[in-house]
């Protein structure tokens, strides 16, 4: 029980991060335009406004997510869209340290999109089964430079090579035994990655499992993230290709 609860706080934590992010993206969202070219008039959208929209018709829907899945927008609001959130990190993804690589949103911090829009996510638990808790985790659509999407799909790849595991300490005193896995994902894509994560807790043999897959479409990565579960009836493989799908339907025009 108490590596359970220790789990649920880790999890209750990173969702308070998504959260944050995306209310942060839209405090900045008017000023981050505005700043650049002013307030757009109603009669004539701004470019960056109108990508952002396209952008943002990208995201999945409650209709496109596979059965048991809902979405979570009083989570991660799925109707702002800025970046960076915050001052970027200097340190690249290549070189940060390997703790970051959970569930903390190191995209944004460490190679920052020029836009970027999220919702959330939850599998609901099933009834009949006492052990399962579901996941959460969200959708995000993140869009980079010409030809920069690919360098930081490379540096993901390579700083999960880089860190097949370590120790990860959290609030409490509690220490955690994280091991890492990169493989491809099972949809076609220019680029497409799956970061596995499995935290050990002490007294507990079973391990938590967060995930998040990456595909990348031209300059702009889609991710799916599932922040953490234990015994998951399913990972972030049900949903991507349904978000790859929408993405496409969205952007084929």
């Amino acid at each position: 029980m108490r590596a359970r609860h220790v789990a649920g706080a880790v999890a209750v934590a990173a969702m308070a991060v998504l959260g944050t992010s995306a209310c942060s993206a839209g405090a900045q969202a008017g000023t981050h335009a505005g700043s650049q070219a002013g307030p757009p008039s109603p009669t004539a959208p701004s470019a960056s406004a109108s990508a952002r929209d396209r952008l943002r018709g990208g995201l999945l829907t409650q209709a496109q997510l596979p059965q048991g899945f809902h979405l979570l927008t009083a989570e991660v609001n799925s109707t702002t869209t800025a970046a960076p959130h915050g001052p970027a990190s200097t340190v690249p993804i290549a070189s940060m340290p390997c703790s970051e690589l959970g569930v903390e949103s190191f995209m944004t911090h460490h190679a920052p999109p020029l836009e970027d829009v999220a919702v959330g996510l939850e599998q609901v638990p099933e009834q009949e089964q006492a052990d399962d808790e579901g996941w959460f985790g969200q959708e995000a659509l993140d869009r980079y430079a010409p030809g920069r999407a690919a360098e930081v799909m490379a540096a993901v790849r390579g700083a999960a090579q880089r860190c097949p595991s370590y120790a990860n300490a959290l609030a409490g005193g509690t220490t955690t035994q994280e091991t890492v896995s990169v493989t491809a994902a099972d949809v076609p894509a220019d680029d497409s990655l799956v970061l596995r994560i499995a935290s050990a807790l002490p007294g507990d043999p079973e391990p938590y499992v967060s995930e998040r897959a990456f595909v990348r479409e031209g300059d702009v990565i889609l991710m799916v993230q599932k922040i953490v579960a234990q015994k998951p009836r399913a990972g972030v493989e049900a949903v991507l290709p349904a978000a790859v799908a929408a993405y496409r339907a969205a952007t084929a025009h």
